[in-house]
C-alpha cells in the first residue's frame, strides 16, 4: 500500500476517481470526511492511499484555494462563461451573476462568446471589455478565435459554464478532438445523450489546460446566494473598486442615493448600464436574507 496525492478528476456513486498523475485509482473516501459534514469535490487535491488493483482510498483533502457548491468543484483557477449573442441568446445578467459569485471566491472569469460566425456579439464584446473582462469572441463552428482561448487557459483549471444550447462541448471538442471521445465514453456508461452534461468531471486537453465542464447557468442556484455575497456584493463588481470608498455616505447601498461615486461613474460612461442594472437585481434578490439565516 503506497500513499500518494493526486486531483480528483470525477465523482460517481459514491467513488473519486483521483489523477495521480501515474495513474487514475478509483477510491471510496474515509468515513471521517462524512462524520465531519465534508464532501471530497472534484478539483480536490487529496491523499490517497493506494490498495492495489486500480482501488484507493481518500485519506486526506489538502486546502482548497476555493469551492462552489452546485456545480460542486473545488480549485478552480478561472471561471470561463460561454455566451453568444445568436440563438439562444445569452442574458447578461445570467453572466454578471455567475461573475459576481466567482469574485466573492477569489475565482478569475473570462467572458467566451460562442457562434461569432453568426453574430460578433458585439454589445457583449464592448460590455464585457470595459468592464476589465478578459473577453474572446470565438466560433466552434470555423475554429475562429480557438488559439487565443488555449492561451488564455492553458496551464491553468478553467470550469466551463453557459447557458444550455451555448456550444459548450462543442467549444471543447474544437479545442481537442480527443474531448469527443472523452464525452462519448462517458455519456455510453451514464446511458445519457452525447452531448448533454449531467454531471461535472474534469478533463485535460491537450494544450496543457485542465477544464472541468459543468451543467448550465441554471446549476448556480440559490446555494450560492448568500449572506455573505449580500454583505460584499459592491466589491463582486470589480470596476466598482475605486469608487467604494468615495461616495459621501458611509454604507452607501450604491442604488439611487446623492453622493454616490459609483452613480457617478455610471452616469459618465466609466460604468456600464447592463452591469449596474444587474447589481441592482442581484441587490433586490439578496436584500430579504436576514443575519439570522446565515446558510448552516
Amino acid at each position: 500500500m503506497n500513499d500518494m496525492t493526486g486531483r480528483i478528476q470525477k465523482a460517481l456513486s459514491g467513488f473519486y476517481y483521483v489523477d495521480t498523475g501515474e495513474t487514475v485509482l478509483q477510491c471510496r473516501a474515509r468515513g471521517k470526511f462524512r462524520k465531519e459534514g465534508i464532501s471530497p469535490l472534484v478539483g480536490d487535491r487529496v491523499e490517497v492511499r493506494e490498495l492495489g488493483g486500480g482501488e484507493g482510498v481518500v485519506e486526506k483533502i489538502l486546502p482548497r484555494q476555493n469551492s462552489f457548491s452546485r456545480p460542486a468543484v473545488a480549485n478552480i483557477d478561472q471561471l470561463v462563461v460561454i455566451a453568444s449573442a445568436a440563438i439562444p441568446r445569452t442574458d447578461p445578467f445570467l453572466i454578471d451573476r455567475v461573475a459576481s459569485i466567482a469574485a466573492l471566491k477569489d475565482c478569475a472569469v473570462a467572458v467566451v462568446l460562442n457562434k461569432c460566425d453568426l453574430d460578433p456579439a458585439d454589445a457583449l464584446y464592448d460590455i464585457y471589455r470595459a468592464s476589465g473582462f478578459p473577453t474572446l469572441r470565438v466560433s466552434a463552428e470555423t475554429g475562429a478565435g480557438m488559439e487565443e482561448l488555449k492561451s488564455l487557459i492553458t496551464g491553468k483549471l478553467s470550469a466551463f459554464t453557459g447557458n444550455s444550447g451555448v456550444g459548450k462541448s462543442s467549444i471543447l471538442n474544437a479545442l481537442d478532438s480527443n474531448f469527443r471521445l472523452q464525452v462519448g465514453e462517458v455519456s455510453m456508461a451514464l446511458g445519457r445523450g452525447r452531448h448533454t452534461t449531467r454531471h461535472v468531471e474534469l478533463h485535460r486537453l491537450s494544450c496543457g489546460a485542465e477544464v472541468v465542464d459543468t451543467p448550465g447557468f441554471s446549476s448556480f442556484d440559490a446555494e450560492e446566494l448568500d449572506l455573505e455575497l449580500k454583505r460584499r456584493l459592491p466589491e463582486t463588481f470589480l470596476e466598482f473598486t475605486p469608487y467604494l470608498g468615495e461616495c459621501r455616505f458611509v454604507g452607501c447601498s450604491h442604488t439611487r442615493e446623492k453622493g454616490c461615486a459609483v452613480l457617478a461613474a455610471l452616469s459618465r460612461g466609466d460604468i456600464q448600464k447592463s452591469r449596474h442594472a444587474s447589481y441592482l437585481r442581484l441587490y433586490e434578490e439578496l436584500k430579504p436574507l436576514r443575519d439570522w439565516q446565515e446558510k448552516k
